[in-house]
């Protein structure tokens, strides 16, 4: 017997859906709490906390009248909106931001201010829209806090800004019913529906916006790690390997701009007896100290490395008296800084060699020619800076890589251009 099902209904049990929304929240948020035991992100037992109170205060909402227990009234709206405020604290905490705690308590305080007046206690209308407004409002700020994810690339940055601005939408539709309808009946059917609509849209934002936490988690994990393997732990600069990949980014970028680049070469000097005098305690404060100063001496796009003991090196786009401007203000900087450090008389110094040239040059080169300027500054008293005789000339293998025309990349011409 063949079936029409066209003439088939389906009806959705609100009170079913409500407790799958229960179960999948509770559920969900002990996956957080989880991930959070393992990698002691904060934002994540923080989001993991809010969805079982969430969860605890659907369970009271769905099941509260069963229980024959007596709770407050309205403590199941107050639990939903400390769970939503505490979801926009663990987006604050992705972005290192401290916790607004008076504001996260303010749809709270708000709602037990309101069911103070007995009018709005009395009215499901009324109640429905404040609170559609105040978790419509923690939405919106969920999905700014997670748009200033800046580091994420664009395409991951919309689905954090998408599924809390849908779901804070969703929640505003009861007002704009009110808004609509002037009649309290058609306002009760129509709210009856979006009951329906919102149960099943929450089950799918707890699960997206879990999802997209956990991948923000891990992004910011791996760059963690990647961070701290390239670091240098004591200066808090890049070490030798993370030198050379930023190194690296520079003479690319350089090559397509044909702009020339510098490298500035520092040694602390007579490092040794500072250790041997005041110990190796006061020796590796001096080094932080530099790279400190180096900091904050130079740009923010400058790449600076620890390649030795108390070696420094730093690349830069910049012309060759740019950079000996650069070195010198790094060198009169540190001798100011040192001449107390950790309450003692150091009086550090330190010698700078400079060497600039092509982009096409291999960073090699222009290091060895920084070096060699630097070895003249030790010679010829320390506490100076010496530069290059002459600009590192592209490596010949730069000149005739092929372009995607099958032309060299840069012609002769141009390149004494850029080294000049």
């Amino acid at each position: 017997m063949a079936m029409d099902w066209a003439q088939v209904s389906l009806s959705l049990d609100t009170g079913t859906l409500f407790v799958i929304a229960i179960c999948v929240t509770l559920v969900v948020g002990l996956l957080l709490l989880r991930a959070w035991a393992q990698e002691r992100i904060p934002a994540l037992g923080w989001w993991g906390a809010a969805y079982l109170i969430g969860a605890f205060s659907g369970a009271i909402w769905r099941f509260g009248d069963l229980t024959g227990s007596e709770l407050p009234a309205g403590i199941a709206n107050i639990l939903l909106f400390v769970a939503v405020g505490m979801i926009w604290s663990a987006a604050r905490l992705f972005q290192g931001r401290r916790v607004r705690w008076g504001l996260m308590f303010l749809g709270a305080a708000v709602w037990l201010v309101a069911w103070l007046f007995p009018a709005f206690a009395h009215s499901a209308a009324s109640r429905i829209l404040v609170s559609s407004l105040i978790v419509a409002g923690y939405t919106f700020l969920i999905a700014i806090e997670l748009w200033r994810e800046r580091r994420q690339l664009l395409i991951r940055r919309w689905p954090a800004l998408f599924v809390p601005m849908l779901h804070g939408a969703i929640f505003l539709f009861p007002v704009a019913l009110a808004t609509l309808s002037h009649d309290r009946n058609v306002f009760r059917s129509l709210a009856g529906g979006w009951v329906a609509a919102f149960v099943i849209e929450i089950v799918l934002y707890v699960v997206g916006a879990a999802f997209i936490v956990l991948i923000l988690s891990k992004d910011r994990s791996v760059r963690f790690y990647k961070t701290a393997a390239a670091t240098d732990p004591l200066t808090g600069v890049l070490n030798r390997r993370g030198f050379f990949q930023g190194a690296a980014i520079i003479m690319d970028r350089n090559r397509r701009s044909l702009t020339p680049v510098s490298v500035l070469a520092f040694d602390l000097d007579h490092f040794k007896s500072i250790n041997d005098r005041w110990g190796h305690a006061v020796g590796d404060s001096v080094l932080q100290l530099f790279a400190t100063v180096v900091r904050k001496t130079m740009r923010a796009g400058d790449i600076i490395g620890r390649v030795g003991g108390e070696e420094f090196v730093a690349i830069l786009s910049s012309k060759p008296a740019d950079a000996v401007t650069v070195a010198e203000r790094v060198r009169a900087a540190f001798a100011a800084a040192s001449a107390e450090v950790d309450g003692r008389p150091i009086a550090a110094t330190i010698s700078a060699g400079v060497a600039s040239g092509s982009p096409l040059a291999t960073v090699d080169a222009l290091i060895a020619a920084a070096d060699a300027a630097l070895y003249r500054a030790k010679a010829n008293g320390r506490d100076r800076l010496e530069t290059g005789d002459v600009a590192v000339a592209a490596a010949p293998e730069r000149l005739e890589e092929p372009a995607a025309g099958g032309r060299p990349a840069i012609s002769v011409r141009s390149q004494r251009r850029v080294a000049h």
